[in-house]
């Protein structure tokens, strides 16, 4: 086993995972500690160091809210520990690797984590990738700045750096899958087969960096989870085509309210300082986020990939049944014939004849659906339309999860099952559940390493067939209690509401 690698930096030493046969490595520095005068700037080169640095603890997370204090499902999930370390000094990933030696080559991929480019971190225990590494797979997950930290935006910073204005989160994570490149085969990975997966905003992260043509030849697949967001009624919803001059302007405000003059003497501020007070501004402003900045990002990523303008590379992407719902608010049947026709016009006869359309929700909310799944589809259709020829793979995941709270599909509740990581739960899953969760896993690891989900799964059986969604075969694969299903075709109310999504 590789217990000891040696980085472009110097040598660092891994542990053995529960598992002897993985090597786990903790807190690999990718890039200076972002702090100083390397707050707001793009991540520079990690420095040397001497002698071999352990690298046998996850580094602090990125500055965020404290987890764990939160009333809702995610502390009840995995943000369990209020006192996990934190600092601005955060920019390491971890990695998991069965190699014996640096000549396997088996295919790596990297993970970006999710939390609304606000919160976040790779020490999750959702994340730990020693089920996947077992399968012949090289994990690693990059830790990347959030919120203030990561995305602050300001006409000084595009006047000093007009090569890296903002966005800075996301060019953390693209050093990240670069010091991969270059140091991945001394843990036995494949520099030539590299995919990346993230989730929620690392599903969103995914969608930027694929969208971004410095990353071609570098990325080989991607895997976008509840990463894609459409509202097939047209009401508002957070998109990810802001432009910079907006994000400037918060940027400004949010400097005037920690008091400072410049970007100078907000670089010489606290870090807490910085957290505590950002938490307070974006109780009453627009929090500060990934935008469309004309150098790292030239358009909202729904936009370019629909026209073509991605990397034509193999894509995974789905949802759970009951994130991110939308609906139409009306008091009544005439009020929900008015929003009809102001929504789909001459078509608003053929929406409400489906019986989908006077389906109730409660409190004045009709026609409840995914955001996410029409949107997939529609945009695979789409880039399939602008030339696009590598395969998009589209899954829904519907599983029943159990628990006194009854959380039902919740946002990143697949995750436990795609790192197969049931047992690091507190719900009392049962056997056909930990049956999916593999399943799921080895789908995710074949796709890893061909780019085709398919093929046999840990057990040796060949896996149910899942195929592209493609115009004219809408293939999709249906993970629910009866286990992996394949899905052909789809109802008449959801290509109604894929046909008119815009």
């Amino acid at each position: 086993m590789i217990r000891k690698a040696l980085t472009e930096n110097g040598w660092v030493r891994g542990m053995q995972g529960t598992n002897a046969r993985i090597t786990v490595y903790r807190g690999v520095p990718y890039a200076a500690p972002p702090v100083g005068e390397n707050r707001w700037r793009a991540p520079q080169p990690a420095a040397d160091w001497e002698g071999e640095r352990a690298c046998l603890e996850f580094a602090p997370i990125s500055m965020q809210e404290t987890p764990g204090l939160a009333d809702n499902v995610y502390t009840l999930e995995w943000h369990v520990n209020p006192e996990i370390p934190m600092s601005e000094d955060c920019l390491y990933l971890n990695i998991w690797t069965p190699a014996k030696t640096g000549d396997e080559k088996f295919p790596v991929l990297v993970w970006f984590f999710g939390g609304g480019y606000q919160v976040g971190y790779t020490a999750e225990m959702e994340f730990d990738g020693e089920a996947l590494a077992k399968r012949g797979i090289v994990v690693v997950s990059v830790n990347y700045r959030v919120g203030a930290f990561g995305f602050m935006a300001h006409p000084e910073l595009t006047a000093s750096q007009p090569d890296a204005p903002t966005n800075f989160g996301l060019l953390d994570q693209q050093a990240g899958v670069r010091w991969v490149q270059r140091n991945i085969a001394a843990f036995g990975g494949d520099p030539d087969k590299i995919s990346i997966g993230g989730q929620s905003a690392g599903g969103g992260s995914v969608m930027y960096q694929i969208t971004n043509p410095e990353n071609k030849g570098l990325i080989k697949s991607a895997i976008a989870i509840s990463g894609m967001f459409r509202d097939p009624y047209k009401s508002a919803f957070p998109g990810n085509g802001r432009i910079l001059s907006n994000v400037e302007q918060i940027g400004a405000d949010f400097l005037k309210f920690l008091g400072a003059g410049s970007i100078e003497e907000g670089r010489k501020l606290d870090a807490f300082f910085i957290r505590d007070k950002y938490e307070e501004f974006r109780k009453g402003a627009m929090a500060l986020g990934p935008c469309v900045d004309g150098v790292f990002n030239t358009d909202d990523t729904y936009k370019l990939f629909a026209e073509g303008k991605s990397l034509d590379i193999p894509l995974i992407s789905g949802n759970t049944v009951d994130e991110f719902p939308a609906f139409i608010s009306a008091a009544d049947e005439d009020g929900l014939k008015a929003e009809a026709e102001r929504i789909f016009g001459e078509r608003a006869g053929e929406f409400l004849s489906f019986d989908e359309a006077h389906k109730p929700m409660g409190d004045g909310r009709f026609a409840p659906v995914s955001r996410i799944e029409p949107a997939v589809k529609h945009v695979f259709l789409e880039s399939e339309k602008s030339g696009k020829t590598a395969p998009n793979y589209y899954y829904r995941f519907n599983e029943d999860i159990p628990g006194y709270d009854n959380p039902g599909n919740f946002h990143s509740s697949d995750l436990w099952f795609f790192f197969d990581n049931l047992q690091k739960c507190w719900r009392p899953f049962v056997g056909r559940h930990y049956d999916l969760a593999r399943q799921m896993a080895d789908y995710w690891v074949n796709f890893i390493k061909t780019g085709d989900p398919n093929g046999k799964g840990y057990d040796g059986e060949d896996l149910p067939a899942w195929k592209p969604y493609a115009a004219g075969a809408e293939e999709s694969m249906v993970f629910d209690p009866r286990g992996s299903v394949p899905e052909t075709g789809d109802t008449s109310f959801d290509r109604f509401l894929i046909e008119t999504l815009v």
